[in-house]
């Protein structure tokens, strides 16, 4: 079988809640409200219930998200936070945005999320929280990560933007940390139809602190407490978002059943290093990641085929030239780089046909077993 398979289908989503997305755009159009309001509230109180927070507060975006955080935490210049060095680089951004120092610790080479085993040599007088990730839909080994922190008095900050609907021993991810940043970006389980995000946490005085800095610094109009910036979840992708977050669970289950797939009909592939999931981890599957030596030989060997792939992510932070600052060198962080030159995401989503999941399959095991 050889037909065209697309990386992401954006469309389709679309599609299928069409009728309810255009009910929501049409409501929100109507209102003549487009900051703020009761949208907002609305989704806000929606996500904390779903992610068993007490609080959510949207914002512009997710990178924005995780930088509100810190700064309502009051982490600046001086400071510290342990994030991990194999991660998107808005991660390492929104430290950076605050003053403060990024401090990358290494991945576990098997579930590619931060090594709990070596956070604690990385603290120092001046470390005041640590960021951990997501990574790719699946949580990371939180309790042994929170103990490191309780021991240290540190704030732990999730970075939740691939994790939407993902589980830890039960638990939904963002509700684990002290708080949790989130991406709508419409490329993410729960996608807007444009830039989004917000922040869950149990922290009532960072919740208030949130609101006030998206906002200007300000409660009241023209009265402004502090220097804030202007963060705020759009109305109308508010809306957009509380219709989605309605299919969330079974878009995931749909991700699960093609993971589950993959997992078993591309296990006997040679060349081919599949994704571990711990037995107390539910992934939501945002990406499904598969290894292979010849990573690049095999990205065009696809393309070839018509089938899609992307790469998460190609240039490590430490070694890309916003981070040269920090004089970090090739082999600083070898398993990262290891990771990200072997690392290769094929095609999964909530959308992906029977027969499109088919030929990723065939098509890796003919070109590996060739």
């Amino acid at each position: 079988m050889s037909i065209p398979v697309s990386f992401l289908d954006m469309k389709s989503p679309y599609l299928e809640l069409a009728e309810e997305l255009d009910a929501a755009y049409k409501r929100v159009m109507l209102s003549g409200w487009y900051i703020q309001g009761e949208e907002v509230d609305s989704f806000e109180a929606a996500f904390a219930s779903y992610t068993g927070s007490q609080y959510c507060v949207g914002v512009g975006n997710g990178l924005e998200a995780l930088h509100l955080i810190l700064r309502a935490y009051d982490i600046g210049p001086g400071d510290e936070v342990i994030v991990p060095a194999n991660t998107y680089i808005a991660s390492w951004l929104a430290i950076s945005y605050t003053g403060a120092l990024p401090v990358p610790v290494e991945p576990d080479s098997a579930t590619y999320n931060l090594d709990p085993a070596r956070i604690e040599a990385a603290i120092t007088s001046r470390t005041k929280a640590i960021m951990v990730v997501h990574l790719y839909g699946k949580p990371v080994d939180f309790d042994p990560i929170d103990a490191i922190a309780q021991k240290y008095g540190l704030k732990v900050i999730e970075d939740s933007a691939q994790a939407h609907g993902a589980c830890y021993k039960g638990r939904k991810t963002g509700s684990l940390g002290h708080a949790s940043g989130w991406s709508f970006y419409p490329g993410k389980n729960l996608g807007a139809l444009g830039d989004a995000g917000a922040v869950t946490t149990n922290d009532s005085k960072l919740a208030d602190r949130l609101r006030l800095l998206r906002n200007y610094g300000s409660r009241v109009k023209y009265h402004n407490e502090v220097k804030g910036y202007n963060s705020r979840l759009d109305p109308l992708q508010a809306a957009f978002l509380q219709v989605k977050l309605k299919h969330l669970d079974e878009w995931n289950t749909r991700r699960e059943m093609v993971a589950q797939r993959y997992l078993s009909e591309l296990q006997s592939v040679p060349g081919l290093v599949l994704p571990t999931v711990l037995d107390y981890v539910q992934s939501c599957w945002h990406v499904f990641i598969i290894r292979c030596e010849r990573r690049d030989w095999l990205l065009n060997e696809l393309k070839k085929r018509s089938i899609g792939t992307l790469i998460h992510y190609p240039v490590p932070p430490h070694l890309s030239l916003a981070y040269q600052d920090l004089s970090f060198k090739k082999g600083s962080f070898p398993i990262t780089e290891e990771l990200a030159r072997t690392m290769l995401s094929i095609p999964i989503g909530p959308h992906l046909k029977s027969d499109e999941q088919t030929c990723v399959i065939e098509a890796l095991s003919d070109i590996l077993c060739a």
